[in-house]
């Protein structure tokens, strides 16, 4: 099989430019019956300076997506075509728009009045799987206790949620190699749905 080449970022924004990028908005990327729709918690400085998701260069989300079984291996996604996720039957979202040097700079209401907006989102989009990035923003935005990573009791509409680890590169609890694994996980979990909703 052909191997992914090593890209480059179409640009690189300066400090300034990241500093800057407080008011900005990184858009949905999102389209009806998608397979996966990820839910990041909120954009970084970073990414709302390139308006992409998950944009700074050591978040382990597009490296680990590459490496799972969700992209060809003739593949390679960058964020900068993040608009190609519903190509792969894709797509990905943030619990709360606003831009943060830190996810832990948001509030919990800010997290719940997320949740609430992105149910309204997942009933009007019907993906088949719902996909956290984070679990302890899950926990504060849908009020849980407990839970880990994986599939969780809940629903949303009839799309199966599902918890995966925050990709930052802070996240020390979860090496590249686990989160792809844990990436795999979900992809063989979405592919038996598809299978048992054709029998």
């Amino acid at each position: 099989m052909p191997r992914r080449t090593k890209r480059e970022p179409i640009w690189k924004p300066t400090k300034e430019q990241v500093a800057a990028a407080t008011s900005n908005r990184v858009n949905d990327v999102i389209d009806y019956g998608l397979d996966v729709l990820f839910v990041g918690i909120n954009p970084g400085l970073y990414s709302a300076a390139v308006r992409h998701h998950f944009g700074r260069p050591g978040n382990r989300f597009w490296p680990a997506l590459n490496m799972s079984d969700f992209v060809p291996e003739d593949e390679e996604l960058l964020a900068f075509d993040d608009c190609r996720l519903p190509d792969f039957g894709m797509g990905i979202t943030n619990l709360c728009p606003r831009a943060s040097a830190r996810a832990d700079e948001l509030s919990k209401d800010e997290l719940q009045r997320g949740a609430r907006t992105l149910t309204r989102k997942v009933k009007k989009y019907e993906p088949r799987f719902v996909a956290f990035l984070g679990i302890t923003s899950f926990r504060t935005a849908f009020g849980i206790k407990g839970g880990e990573v994986g599939r969780q009791e809940m629903s949303i509409g009839e799309a199966v949620v599902w918890v995966l680890p925050n990709p930052s590169g802070l996240n020390a609890h979860f090496l590249l190699p686990d989160i792809t694994e844990l990436f795999n996980e979900l992809k063989r979990a979405v592919d038996r749905s598809k299978v048992s909703r054709k029998k």
